[in-house]
């Protein structure tokens, strides 16, 4: 760190999670409620909470920050809610329909419903204008660009009021002019909107997966714009002298101009983080297999990390729309502490994906909602303290849980509160379970060769019960889990994505050479723009990969290689990691056929100095955190039992516990079930392992 603090923000759908460190060592975390109808009131609140509490005011942590970062849910809501902004499409004639017919199907997992209904459409029919234009699959142009027909579309934009424009031309990677000349026109008849190019944000082939992508940046531009917009001058106002910097869904650090030019990477930005973080915090024992289960007051969401490398995605359907960009793989569940208990039509007790949010929140919260979420089930469990979440900021009414679930489920069942409040906390961890198997079991990946990581604000009162469903043994919890997603941003780099496509057989002549001048012009690219942003050269790294298939296949995998200058006997080693690659995937290869490359792609990164690490002092024994006991519920059979609970904040380093027991600490609450124990690190780092 260059300076006296970095501060982290991740906004949620529940809370926005602050995490301010400093050059010391020391590392704080404060939670105040997510405002989503005004993002940019929960960051005010959060520096006048963190003033409040260090008697430090936001002027002085702002101004003597290296950096402030932002991971917003802001794109993410608006595509959720369909709140984004007005979309022209110009796209080449007769294909209008293309992100309607999709690739001839719906999503995997509903490709054969009928009862499934097709998406919502980010851009409506009569918003969607062709162009007559045509360029064929080896790049040459078939028919010349109509540049009355560019203009027809602005005139008609402008009279529906559009406030922002897609384009995306067929084959159009291959050359790309007539995109570009599509967009001077654009920018001569629509100075004030935001304008997408597809060749120039995802130029990749494939012609839907490229115009979808646009189409979703373009629908988010404008949001992203505004809030950037907002956030950028309210810094600047209270004296940052470095830029802010936004959290993308790729696992890196960018420009405000930056997430607004690509918004389509600010999407899913805010759980991206947490493959970063689960590895600072599993370093100290050397697990670099770890599985992080972020629950928050909304969702619940999952990353892989295996070989200390996180899953990354890319074309893929997110929220119903194809995505090209990379992106860390995040596995989504409307789990959360909000999420709402109710009987189905057969009379069984269902949990989600609904949520009562942040407004009202669960019945305890005593803002008006009256239907039993998980937060009232756990309440009602005897899992938390009555007193209030977030060091009794928020009082909980463990009444007004009780008779939520009595009059929603339990007198309707004919079961006892906690009968049903138990019933509720294991439909949610089974729900949970079975997202956990997708991102590991159902990808060839033993969960018990694991480690569970525990994030977010809920997760640690589910945690033991998830690891002994997935037979996995040890669980890490650090004491900022709650804001585990805010304190991976300050541990993150700077990190953009440069593609090209690149049609190319490697058995044909001169294949090296093109392949080595397009990673050149790409890395030349890259370095430059983290150069003018600051990065000397011995902070800059470059990591490749090409999409590659054998020749007649129809889909690609993505095979990562070394950086080297490519020759004709560097051709082979890319060959071999193909083969090995395939092989890996779906079990063969076929080192006798020709394999052939389909896009490039070169990650450029600007690392950015870590904090230090911190540390906590030694403990006097949990006995001396003992704040007492409570009746807790640990089976199915409603039996109360009185539970010792600990105070987390008087816990040191190397304090041991068995439980049942229940760790209170300010932001999170750790239920430690029969059968496991609980140490704490000097990392402070709760180390939770199952009984022999």
């Amino acid at each position: 760190m260059k300076t006296e603090y970095r501060l982290g923000i991740d906004a949620g759908g529940t809370f926005t999670d602050f995490v301010l460190a400093n050059r010391s060592g020391d590392v704080q975390l404060f939670k105040v409620l997510s405002t989503p109808n005004d993002p940019t009131r929960a960051i005010r609140n959060g520096l006048a909470l963190i003033t409040e509490e260090t008697g430090v005011s936001a002027e002085d942590i702002v101004s003597n920050s290296d950096l402030c970062i932002n991971g917003t849910t802001v794109g993410l809501n608006a595509l959720i809610t369909h709140n984004g902004a007005k979309t022209g499409l110009i796209c080449t004639k007769g294909h209008e329909d293309s992100i309607e017919i999709r690739l001839g199907h719906k999503e995997d997992g509903h490709r054969y419903d009928p009862e499934y209904p097709p998406a919502t459409m980010l851009v409506p029919r009569h918003l969607r204008r062709g162009v007559a234009e045509r360029v064929v699959s080896n790049g040459t142009v078939h028919t010349p660009m109509n540049e009355a027909d560019v203009r027809a579309a602005c005139e008609y934009f402008i009279a529906e009021g559009v406030e922002s424009v897609a384009v995306s031309f067929v084959w159009s990677v291959l050359h790309p002019e007539h995109e570009n000349r599509a967009a001077e026109i654009v920018r001569e008849m629509m100075p004030d909107v935001r304008l997408t190019v597809g060749a120039q944000l995802y130029p990749q082939v494939r012609e839907y997966t490229r115009t979808s992508t646009a189409v979703v940046n373009a629908y988010l531009a404008p949001i992203l714009q505004r809030y950037v917009e907002a956030v950028d001058k309210y810094f600047k106002d209270l004296g940052s002298k470095n830029p802010v910097r936004y959290f993308q869904s790729n696992g890196g650090l960018a420009l405000g101009r930056v997430v607004t030019d690509q918004s389509v990477y600010a999407i899913n930005s805010g759980p991206a983080s947490a493959p970063q973080a689960a590895l600072d915090v599993a370093a100290p024992w050397g697990d670099r297999n770890i599985i992080t289960c972020d629950m928050g007051g909304t969702s619940f969401d999952i990353t892989l990390t295996r070989d200390g490398k996180a899953n990354v995605n890319k074309n893929i359907d997110f929220l119903r729309y194809r995505i090209g960009i990379p992106m860390i793989q995040v596995e989504t569940l409307g789990a959360g502490g909000g999420s709402v208990g109710w009987i189905d039509s057969m009379g069984l007790m269902q949990m989600g994906p609904q949520s009562a949010g942040a407004e009202p929140g669960p019945a305890c919260y005593g803002q008006g909602g009256d239907r039993p979420t998980t937060t009232d089930a756990n309440l009602a469990l005897g899992y938390l303290n009555s007193d209030g979440l977030v060091g009794g900021r928020l009082p909980l009414d463990v009444e007004k849980s009780r008779e939520a679930i009595r009059t929603n489920l339990a007198d309707k069942l004919g079961l006892s509160v906690q009968k049903a409040a138990y019933g509720m906390f294991t439909i949610v961890n089974n729900n949970m379970v079975n997202a956990i198997r997708r991102v590991s079991v159902e990808r060839g990946y033993d969960p018990r060769d694991f480690v569970l990581m525990g994030a977010g604000g809920a997760t640690g009162a589910h945690i033991t019960a998830l690891a002994r469903e997935m037979g996995i043994n040890k669980v890490l919890i650090s004491k900022l889990a709650s804001g585990l997603c805010a304190y991976g941003q300050i541990l993150s780099d700077v990190k953009y994505n440069y593609m090209a496509p690149a049609p190319i057989r490697l058995d044909a002549e001169g294949a090296a050479a093109r392949l080595n001048d397009l990673f050149t012009g790409l890395e030349t690219r890259g370095t430059d723009d983290l150069a003018g942003d600051g990065f000397k050269s011995d902070e800059i790294s470059i990591s490749r990969s090409l999409d590659m298939r054998y020749v007649g296949q129809v889909h690609e995998c993505t095979v990562e290689i070394d950086t080297f200058d490519i020759t004709e006997g560097g051709l082979d080693v890319i060959k071999q990691a193909f083969h090995q690659r395939h092989k890996d995937l779906y079990t063969y290869d076929e080192p006798h056929n020709p394999v052939e490359v389909v896009n490039v792609e070169s990650t450029i990164v600007g690392h950015v100095a870590k904090p230090t690490r911190r540390t906590i002092a030694a403990g006097k024994g949990a006995e001396a955190a003992l704040k007492g006991h409570r009746d807790m519920v640990f089976s199915l059979e409603g039996e109360a039992q009185p539970t010792p609970v600990y105070d987390g904040t008087a816990m040191g380093a190397g304090d041991h516990l068995s439980g049942p027991a229940v760790i209170e600490e300010v932001t999170t609450t750790i239920v430690v079930e029969p059968g496991w124990d609980a140490t704490l690190h000097e990392s402070g780092v709760y180390v939770l392992t199952a009984q022999a």
